[in-house]
């Protein structure tokens, strides 16, 4: 496998591991500064040139992309995609996950525990939102920041005005959080590769200081984690769009929940406080890929013209509820489910003689038109907005 590591700091620690572990495997690659690109456009030939030259054929990339940079960045990850080179996180995965407001309210329609947060821009409105979190203490973050940095704790609600009345003044867009008392100065990174947890570690902070992360001065220590936290952090770097993510979670008294989904986990902390060789689960998993890629229907659908992949809710009272999948007569319809989440579960390619329950949800690939027409009225009325329809176009 040709290899490109996309990194502007090829001596950080993480980039080194990579490129170690790639070569350990016998693969070709190579760090790419992912600033010295020049994307080329034109009909039906997306290219790329590194360094004023043409860039040569790659088979995966592996994006190291900084906060600073997001935007250039993800714009080399997107163009190597339309190149059908196999990004080990996409473009858009990398852009949910980046911005803390979008991710937590895309964490928030799919049901995953996090703490209570507000996002507010009117002065009028912080003291209601401060009361609807739960009163101080409160968290204060910063949208887009990085390693604990512009992540305050507030003690007092005057505290917490003064805090973000500056922010605001200097143009900075702030969420209000829950504390999560029980869990203070502590939290779990899971680092996801593909479906599975591959490594895990608890951060404790030390003395004063309530953020745990280790550029912050944390200590590390491995963990076991138990289902519930796993099952999360493997289905929010799914819901992410994500392939490889360090998922940040508080033990909170109902479970997990989660902080933030990254896009570009350090190595260093939880290679040295677990002993694993993460990089290579990494490397290992691309090489997979490369041979046996998952398709991203969301690219892969425009030919189909009338056909999308759509999540229908079953509400009480549904003519479906209480019979089969093969009874309801959906695959008669052209529609065909391609999994059930029931709760907590997720069910993929459910058998046929599967009886639906009041609350399922059926993610299902086929005619728009006759999946619209299996919401009641009542429900596609008020439900509309959450109904997650992943048209027929590219992201």
């Amino acid at each position: 496998m040709k290899l490109g590591i996309l990194s502007c700091s090829p001596g950080a620690y993480s980039t080194r591991r990579f490129r170690e572990a790639a070569q350990q495997r016998g693969h070709d690659v190579k760090v790419l500064n992912t600033l010295k690109f020049a994307i080329d456009l034109e009909r039906g030939a997306p290219d790329l040139y590194y360094r004023q030259e043409q860039l040569a054929d790659y088979d995966a990339v592996l994006p190291r992309i900084g906060a600073s940079i997001t935007y250039y960045g993800t714009a080399v990850v997107r163009q190597f995609q339309e190149m059908d080179v196999f990004c080990a996180n996409t473009a858009h995965g990398i852009n949910n996950s980046r911005d803390k407001l979008r991710s937590l309210q895309i964490l928030s329609r799919h049901g995953v525990g996090i703490p209570r947060t507000t996002f507010v821009r009117d002065k009028k409105d912080v003291l209601p939102a401060i009361d609807r979190v739960g009163g101080a203490p409160v968290i204060i973050k910063l949208i887009e920041g990085t390693q604990g940095i512009g992540v305050l704790l507030a003690e007092t609600v005057n505290a917490a005005e003064s805090i973000i009345e500056l922010l605001q003044s200097q143009k900075q867009n702030v969420l209000i959080q829950k504390f999560v008392a029980e869990s203070k100065g502590r939290d779990i990174r899971a680092f996801v590769v593909g479906d599975r947890v591959v490594a895990a570690m608890r951060r404790v902070a030390q003395g004063q200081e309530f953020r745990s992360n280790v550029h912050r001065g944390g200590v590390a220590e491995p963990v076991e984690l138990d289902d519930a936290y796993v099952d999360t952090a493997v289905r929010c770097t799914q819901i992410m769009g994500l392939r490889v993510a360090g998922v940040d979670m508080l033990e909170g008294a109902s479970g997990p929940q989660v902080m933030e989904v990254n896009s570009s986990p350090g190595l260093e902390g939880i290679e040295t406080a677990t002993g694993l060789d993460v990089a290579g689960a990494v490397i290992d998993y691309i090489a997979a890929q490369v041979d046996f890629p998952e398709i991203d229907v969301r690219q892969r659908l425009t030919v189909s013209k009338g056909y999308g992949v759509s999540e229908i809710y079953m509400p009480e009272g549904s003519r479906y509820v209480g019979q089969s999948i093969e009874k309801t007569g959906l695959l008669e319809r052209d529609i065909n489910v391609l999994t059930l989440y029931r709760g907590s579960k997720v069910i993929p390619n459910p058998r046929r003689d599967r009886e639906l329950e009041a609350g399922d949800k059926l993610l299902c690939f086929g005619k728009l038109e006759a999946m619209r027409e299996m919401v009641p009225a009542r429900t596609r009325r008020l439900r509309q907005p959450s109904v997650e329809q992943l048209e027929i176009a590219p992201e």
